[in-house]
């Protein structure tokens, strides 16, 4: 979709940039998984930021982007090496990524000893929402556990007395379980981590066939979540309740199909969110790359609007991390999610919803929100935070 035609269609929703002008280019660096199994992940977030700076006729705040985009390929220390070379080849003063938590961890401190503020469009472990907030560290997406936490209450509301629960083990996976297990007050039958290169759940499925519980929650991302769902339907374990979250999304349900059908999920966006910036976001996606848009490129996108909002208030300087730090921490835009807000600790204040995967007309695949769980939540270690 031609930029102007994007910047057409959303103007009308206050999210196009001013005509003012800055001399000097924002330098802004996406990290991203782009390549392997969970690159399906990565370009959702490239493309929903793009998306953002197509709207904004590439602009931020007035002043034009230049965007380095780069694979960290789910490896720490490539991702380090990189960013490293783009902070000190480009002076860049915004870090926008990555997706996964263990790579959040690897380029924190790179970041931010750089010069840089980081703003996370997914990844948000508890490490960073407490006692470890930083001045210089957002997050666009949520709070790791809060995302689990809904199908924890779902869970429990629904009288589920034995549950078997399932993850990768590393940062994210743990949130999870401490999330789920926030409010869920039954028994846990058995509680399995993975690695997170895992492939085959062939092992893991039997336990939870031995097992019989009321429910299955999982945390599978990416390529993890494709093989488990379409295994969970081959072995005739669909008449066990699937609760679950990133495994079975717009990123991975393309590869799913019908085998997601009907499964669970927790989100704080799905793409029949009901007001005119979501459905704007929407229209102008699928336009543009021709799949439908998950969280993760929400959430990119949102992050875009953010950074815009906040440039527009320091005249599309970036070159002071403080004031763009303060801008940043009540700047106003039209979030795809209705009203956004960060909370004491940079993390967001928002709706969280039980979706669950549909089939829609023209034979394409997203989730659907069923329920509000969580209104205006605020994440369980905001408390912890002592901003410094």
């Amino acid at each position: 979709m031609p930029r102007t035609l994007l910047a057409a269609a959303l103007l009308a929703l206050g999210l196009a940039a001013p005509p003012a002008r800055a001399a000097e280019p924002v330098h802004v660096a996406l990290v991203a998984v782009l390549s392997g199994p969970q690159a399906t992940l990565g370009r959702q977030i490239k493309d929903g930021f793009q998306l953002g700076l197509d709207t904004l006729g590439g602009k931020l705040g007035g002043a034009p982007v230049e965007l380095t985009v780069i694979d960290d390929e789910m490896k720490p220390d490539n991702a380090v090496n990189k960013l490293r070379g783009a902070l000190e080849s480009q002076k860049t003063p915004i870090v926008v990524g990555p997706v996964f938590s263990n790579i959040l961890a690897a380029i924190l401190k790179p970041a931010i000893e750089g010069g840089a503020i980081l703003i996370s469009p997914n990844a948000g472990p508890s490490t960073l929402a407490g006692k470890g907030c930083s001045p210089y560290f957002f997050s666009t997406s949520y709070q790791n556990d809060q995302v689990h936490a809904v199908l924890g209450k779902v869970a429990q509301d629904r009288g589920y007395k034995r549950v078997v629960l399932l993850a990768p083990n590393y940062q994210a996976g743990r949130d999870a379980m401490a999330g789920f297990k926030r409010f869920y007050k039954g028994e846990v039958a058995d509680e399995l981590y993975v690695p997170l290169t895992q492939m085959d759940f062939q092992s893991e499925l039997a336990r939870i066939a031995a097992d019989k519980p009321d429910a299955v929650f999982a945390f599978m991302p990416g390529g993890l979540g494709i093989n488990l769902v379409k295994q969970y339907r081959q072995a005739g374990l669909a008449n066990i309740p699937f609760l679950s979250a990133f495994t079975v999304d717009e990123s991975v349900l393309p590869a799913e199909g019908d085998a997601a059908l009907g499964f669970y999920s927790g989100a704080n966006w799905a793409p029949d969110m009901n007001n005119p910036a979501s459905k704007a976001f929407v229209a102008a996606f699928e336009k543009a790359y021709g799949y439908v848009p998950g969280t993760y490129a929400a959430q990119a996108f949102d992050t875009a609007l953010l950074l815009n909002a906040a440039l527009t208030k320091t005249g599309g300087d970036a070159s002071d991390r403080e004031k763009l730090r303060a801008a940043l921490e009540t700047a106003k835009f039209d979030s795809v999610r209705g009203d956004f807000r960060f909370g004491v600790n940079h993390y967001p204040i928002q709706n969280f919803y039980l979706a669950q995967v549909a089939k829609r007309p023209d034979g394409k695949y997203q989730t659907e929100i069923r329920e509000l769980v969580f209104k205006d939540e605020v994440d369980p270690y905001a408390a912890e935070c002592r901003m410094k």
